[in-house]
């Protein structure tokens, strides 16, 4: 990893020291234990019936409504929230934890306390258990998202960290270990585990949009487009930054809509269809639509928010794993996006575009894909620009060609239709974050996470191949 402060991926420090942790007091089911490797819970037997953890309001409120998907929210043993059966810790530095346990079906994780202001300076791991082979994972690290402190639009922030997507997973067991630092080994209030189901792909009908109102309110979304379902009150990010704009002019091209899709156009059809973009604009390329992922429209906040133009592209990575199939990544954007908004507490999900490892490019936050839609992605730098996520973790691993390539066509056709050169560069003003707010910042047009805030996405060798899709973007606007 908002209109927004934005949604960052940051690293936890990795010289976290972890600390032993007591054995899990659970039932014992002699079917499934722990693999032996696991030192602290070698001779914890797995318990056969779903655990009776207590779930947030918005895992209740979304089990029984007609909005596909189902999230769990499980409290920390030791934490200030801890449920029925919850141990406190032997000491503050211990750490807290979710015992193994069973619960029902999910495919991605994650893990969000009260506070977006409160930093999680700790080591959060997490291992799962295979729905169908029952196997278990290795422990695996979370990275932090650090957001913005100032709260949602309707309510206060939540801290969260990256999602991880699990595959169908039908067990669980978490443990959030504190840095030793000159701050302490405190943790925030209010830990909780989240998990995830993305729902079947729904039919096509599920893609309508609710009404919404051109003119949502005065102030800019907060980090990462976070709100609360029920609450209201926010913070604007500066008088008149960000505020919010009526729909730009223009109806959003509908051809192929319906059906999920938005067809590619040569880059003379699409000079036609767009003729405010001028002479150099790329094709467009073909774009997979909230309708064609699944987005339930009744799931995000109803208004759209825009920013006057896009000058700049930011290219993140989701920090997942990078072992999905290609027809899976619908069912992954459609849990993203539920972590966003019900558990992070985000007005949608928070990047405008995403792209897959084959290619395939989606739609992101809703308000049209032509529009310049003030997404959540680059805090301080969410005004005038747009986020576009590929789906995976490309810190060690290579991107693909065809994501780099989605990557220059999108870019190409989006700047494009703002007059923005890829290979050129452009000032922003800052909003806070990794420089002082009001400090205006001379960007390459399109540029990485990194380059906006502090954080390593998109990862070292993706953002290597930023200079590859600004020459390649430029050449195919005919520059």
């Amino acid at each position: 990893m908002r209109a927004n402060r934005v949604q960052t991926v940051g690293v936890v420090s990795a010289a976290a020291l972890l600390l032993s942790l007591a054995p899990l007091a659970t039932t014992a089911t002699a079917s499934t234990a722990f693999p032996a490797s696991t030192a602290s819970t070698a001779s914890t037997a797995f318990p056969s019936s779903f655990s009776k953890a207590p779930q947030s309001s918005a895992a209740s409120a979304s089990a029984g409504s007609a909005i596909p998907g189902r999230t769990q929210s499980l409290s920390f043993a030791g934490s200030s929230e801890g449920g029925p059966g919850a141990r406190a810790a032997e000491s503050p530095d211990a750490g807290v934890r979710v015992p193994a346990r069973t619960v029902r079906p999910y495919s991605l994780l994650g893990v969000v306390w009260d506070g977006a202001g409160t930093p999680l300076r700790a080591r959060v791991q997490v291992r799962t258990r295979d729905a169908d082979s029952g196997h278990w994972s290795a422990w695996r690290h979370l990275e932090n998202h650090p957001v913005d402190a100032r709260g949602g639009t309707r309510g206060p922030a939540r801290g969260a960290t990256a999602p991880l997507w699990v595959g169908s997973s039908d067990g669980v067991e978490a443990r959030v270990l504190p840095e030793r630092t000159e701050h302490g080994g405190s943790l925030p209030d209010g830990l909780r585990l989240e998990l995830v189901d993305p729902g079947p792909d729904p039919s096509p009908a599920q893609g309508k949009a609710p009404g919404h109102s051109a003119a949502p309110g005065p102030s800019e979304e907060p980090a990462d487009g976070q709100r609360d379902d029920t609450a209201a009150g926010a913070a604007a990010e500066g008088a008149g930054a960000g505020a919010a704009k009526a729909e730009p002019a223009g109806a959003e091209p509908a051809d192929g809509a319906g059906g999920g899709v938005l067809p590619a156009l040569s880059r003379e059809a699409t000079r036609s269809q767009y003729p405010q973009a001028g002479s150099f604009v790329g094709p467009r390329p073909r774009i997979v639509t909230r309708a064609g992922w699944g987005a339930d429209e009744k799931l995000r906040e109803a208004e759209f928010r825009y920013t006057d133009t896009v000058k700049a592209a930011f290219v993140h990575h989701t920090a997942m794993t990078n072992d999905y199939a290609c027809d899976k990544a619908p069912s992954l954007i459609r849990a993203m996006y539920r972590y966003h908004v019900k558990s992070s507490h985000w007005r949608d999900i928070g990047y405008n575009f995403l792209v897959d490892k084959c290619g395939t490019v989606y739609e992101g936050r809703a308000g049209g894909v032509a529009k310049p839609v003030m997404g959540a992605h680059t805090y301080g730098f969410n005004t005038d620009s747009t986020g576009i996520a590929v789906l995976g973790s490309y810190g060690k691993q290579e991107p693909s060609e065809r994501a780099v390539d989605a990557l220059a066509r999108l870019t190409a056709w989006k700047l494009g239709l703002f007059g923005a050169d890829p290979a050129g560069k452009t000032w922003l003003t800052s909003g806070g974050g990794k420089f002082k707010k009001g400090r205006k910042i001379h960007f390459h047009t399109v540029s990485g996470h990194r380059d906006g805030f502090v954080t390593e996405c998109p990862g070292d060798r993706l953002y290597a191949k930023l200079g590859a899709v600004r020459s390649a973007a430029a050449r195919l606007q005919g520059r």
